[in-house]
């Protein structure tokens, strides 16, 4: 940052003493001469019209009006050819303007664009004679605006992509929210359905039945455990990106859950009183991690509910990998919808969110014969073709 600065003011310093010079030693040299010098000598104010660009500014003023007052047409009237480029030099003042206007605020531009205005009308009103005042005058009016116009559409085009960056964080924000909220509600819910369950039981037969009472409570360990498990798993995997984490923490992490553990799930809603028949079909076969685990998110919602609303004692688990999709289906013969709660809305929510998530399809109601039935489609990606060599 020091080398930065210091080669920055070395860069101000060059350009004063190029300009002086410019004008002090080439006493001889015409107008557009002085003026196309000074114009490539603001080159050296690079370094100081990205830290200050008012300071860079007020020395391309000083550095420009130097060399059109010491212009040698500007001391004699008899030559009137050297006036048509003894004021190139304000092209960099134009250049450095449309920078400041660019990167500073509204006020600051404003007041930069006045003064540098003035300066420049001032100089070319006293400097310029006859037709060369007009001419001198709207050329340098139509470089000024131009720049300006420059400086706007660069500002308006930061500020567009600082906007859409913001967007972008907010989405991305809002969009892990709902992750989180889902997964805590599809892991918690049923975790603690079948915990309630448990212990409703286990304290209804405590004295009359020990042995069915210690069942329910290891169950309840078993579950509880679990779950537990699961929330570590969520909240390591949101610290994943903080330089804390060590690969020891995340190694010693169980993978997400996935469809090769419902027979777990199944035997855990059974323990909660609700037996269920799990079916597979079609080629079981690796899914994407996404997929893998939003099916079994959508069964382990579908089976709380059963266990929270249906009031029957079974439901039915259909699993069919196809080749194109892969469709999970839950089914039972309870009392359907009739009170579902906030809890089972939420599960619903969640549900199609992360079926709308895979562009999948997701079905959910009343079955005509009696009973819930939700259904959901989720395709799955064409499988990547190995190339074979034929000799």
């Amino acid at each position: 940052m020091t080398r930065t600065k210091a080669a920055a003011w070395a860069g101000g310093i060059c350009y004063l003493l190029v300009v002086g010079l410019l004008v002090g030693g080439a006493t001889r040299a015409s107008g557009t001469v002085h003026g196309v010098g000074a114009l490539l000598a603001v080159s050296l104010l690079i370094g100081v019209v990205r830290r200050t660009p008012s300071l860079a500014l007020a020395l391309a003023l000083v550095g420009s009006t130097a060399a059109v007052v010491g212009t040698p047409s500007s001391l004699h009237d008899g030559l009137p050819a050297s006036y048509q480029g003894q004021f190139l030099s304000y092209l960099a003042v134009d250049l450095v303007l449309g920078f400041l206007v660019a990167t500073r605020t509204r006020r600051a531009s404003a007041v930069a664009v006045a003064v540098s205005f003035v300066v420049q009308l001032l100089v070319i009103g006293v400097f310029a004679h006859g037709d060369n005042l007009a001419v001198n005058g709207v050329i340098a009016l139509l470089a000024m605006s131009a720049c300006c116009t420059a400086g706007l559409l660069g500002r308006e085009r930061r500020e567009h992509a600082v906007a859409l960056r913001s967007q972008e964080v907010a989405e991305a924000v809002t969009a892990e929210r709902l992750r989180i909220a889902r997964e805590l509600h599809d892991m918690v819910a049923h975790s603690i359905g079948i915990i309630a369950i448990q212990a409703g039981m286990g304290s209804r037969v405590i004295r009359t039945q020990p042995a069915e009472a210690g069942e329910a409570l290891r169950a309840i360990e078993a579950t509880s455990r679990e779950t537990l498990s699961g929330l570590r798993r969520t909240l390591v995997s949101l610290r994943r990106a903080e330089r804390g984490a060590t690969a020891a923490a995340q190694s010693s992490l169980a993978p997400a859950p996935g469809l090769a553990d419902i027979d777990g799930l199944a035997a855990a809603t059974g323990g909660a009183g609700v037996s269920v028949d799990v079916c597979r079909s079609g080629n079981p076969r690796p899914l994407p991690a996404d997929i893998d685990l939003s099916a079994y998110r959508i069964v382990q919602e579908a089976l709380t509910n059963v266990v929270r609303h249906a009031g029957t004692g079974r439901c039915r688990v259909a699993i069919d990998y196809g080749d194109q999709e892969l469709s999970v289906e839950v089914t039972d013969d309870g009392c359907g919808a009739a009170d579902p709660g906030p809890a089972h809305g939420f599960g619903l929510v969640g549900m199609r969110e992360r079926v709308g998530l895979l562009h999948g399809r997701l079905s959910a109601g009343p079955r005509p014969e009696g009973g819930f039935r939700v259904a959901a489609r989720l395709p799955l990606p064409e499988p990547v073709g190995v190339p074979v060599e034929v000799r």
